[in-house]
């Protein structure tokens, strides 16, 4: 009886030494600490409010429905009907004929006065035999092209409606922020007045891989086929840009969108509704973005900025003092770390208006006013020749609308074979039309360095205006 008695007593000892080991070390997280009444638990700290965490998130998004519905009746969808060619039946190939088909295609576009301008995307409208223009009340009107600038892909259209119509202000795109949310509003897969949200998640892209003038507003909200020509605007509903493309393997929104700026959008409507055209003023200036690498190579300490290689004789860049070496870091307001960043900003701007450009020269900060200059001015070197846009007034003298003229030909193979010298224009390369330098910069970054050999055909015109055809 002993022995029981001993064994159950070993028995209990033993479960109360086991229950408060494990108490003691392992079951540390279930301990309850208690505080007095004048102390608070930090843990269970809540505001005044009562709000739970998925109301406080919801209390911070900012209110949208207001600047949808300003959006969606600003924006209209569009209709290209353009004539292509048919796949030859054969029938068509007996009779000789070739067979064309209507093509429909649609996009997005948005008004920007009341008396029925519209801006939407220059590749919305490409190749356009017929334009219509169906309002966010289903009124459908005809619509008339006034101008375009493939450049900045933007289009300028012209609706004639019996009453005012709701339209979009412009708000300055320089001002708008990285995290600002923004609404894209336009007709993806042919859906009226679609309205996504999101922010605005960089600013300056360019999706060039060069040096061609680019410079989108990158957001995060939805962007379909269809949205093109579209409105991507703030919250208060203003417009800050003109959504255009999307990046996708397959054709359709995976994460981000792009957008051209408002400000450059406005200056190219203006343009085209004063001028005809697109009046562009440039620094002329050309050389590279800082980064530590480039920065190695070029023995400065900077990594931000655009380094001056070559400064154009005759520019206003000349002309104000910018040296080569310069490091230009800001343009009147908006700081230069890219190249996007730079013609983003002059793209905004027309010949004779006046930049405050600041430069680090040696150390010291400079700011050094220049009068922009017209585009005609830049030069390239290409096949021993110096090429330029060409001029306005030749534009008129040989009734063309594209090209690039030799201003010096040290190239005595075009020279022997068709007398190509001073004055002569170079309107295409390989079927490439020419239309400014920055078409044979892309043809350079197509072949590479080995570009002068891969050339098969060029269109020249002489100086008595009579159209060639060089084969190689």
């Amino acid at each position: 009886m002993k022995k029981i008695s001993t064994l159950i007593f070993a028995s209990i000892l033993g479960g109360i030494i086991t229950l408060s080991s494990y108490k003691l070390f392992f079951d540390r997280d279930q301990v309850v600490t208690t505080t007095s009444s004048g102390q608070s638990t930090p843990f269970l700290q809540t505001s005044n409010t009562g709000l739970t965490t998925t109301n406080a998130l919801l209390a911070n998004t900012p209110e949208l429905t207001t600047a949808a519905d300003k959006a969606v009746h600003s924006v209209v969808h569009v209709k290209n009907t353009a004539v292509v060619s048919a796949p030859m039946t054969l029938e068509d190939f007996f009779y000789g004929r070739q067979s064309q088909r209507a093509q429909v295609g649609t996009g997005s576009g948005v008004i920007i006065s009341p008396d029925g301008y519209i801006i939407t995307n220059n590749h919305v409208i490409d190749g356009a035999r017929e334009l219509s223009i169906t309002l966010n009340d289903n009124r459908t009107f005809d619509a008339e092209l006034i101008g375009t600038d493939p450049k900045t892909d933007i289009a300028l259209l012209k609706i004639d409606a019996d009453d005012d119509l709701p339209y979009a202000t412009f708000a300055d795109s320089d001002q708008a922020k990285i995290g600002e949310w923004v609404l894209a509003v336009g007709n993806p897969f042919n859906l009226n007045s679609t309205v996504t949200a999101g922010i605005i998640s960089a600013k300056s892209r360019d999706l060039s891989g060069g040096q061609a003038g680019q410079s989108f507003i990158q957001t995060d909200a939805a962007v379909n086929p269809g949205n093109s020509g579209g409105a991507l605007v703030n919250t208060n509903g203003e417009l800050i840009g003109i959504n255009t493309a999307i990046t996708s393997q397959t054709g359709s929104y995976i994460g981000y969108s792009f957008a051209v700026p408002s400000n450059i959008a406005r200056k190219v409507v203006a343009d085209i509704m004063e001028f005809g055209n697109v009046q562009k003023g440039i620094l002329g200036v050309s050389g590279a973005a800082l980064n530590s690498e480039a920065a190695k190579e070029l023995n400065v300490t900077s990594t931000e900025g655009f380094y001056v290689s070559t400064v154009e004789e005759q520019s206003g860049a000349k002309k104000a003092g910018i040296e080569n070496g310069d490091i230009i870091t800001k343009i009147d307001d908006i700081k230069i770390n890219k190249f996007a960043d730079m013609t983003g900003y002059l793209n905004t701007k027309r010949p004779n208006d006046v930049v405050n450009v600041t430069v680090l020269r040696d150390g010291d900060e400079k700011i050094i006013p220049v009068t922009l200059s017209k585009s005609e001015i830049m030069s390239i070197e290409f096949m021993d020749m110096k090429l330029r846009n060409i001029p306005d007034s030749y534009k008129e003298k040989y009734n063309i609308n594209s090209g690039l003229i030799v201003e010096e030909n040290k190239n005595y193979r075009l020279y022997n074979k068709v007398g190509l010298s001073t004055g002569y224009i170079i309107t295409e390369i390989n079927d490439v039309e020419l239309k400014s330098l920055d078409d044979l910069s892309k043809l350079k970054q197509k072949y590479g360095n080995n570009l002068e050999e891969k050339i098969e055909k060029m269109g020249i015109i002489n100086r008595n205006g009579q159209k060639i055809e060089l084969y190689f």
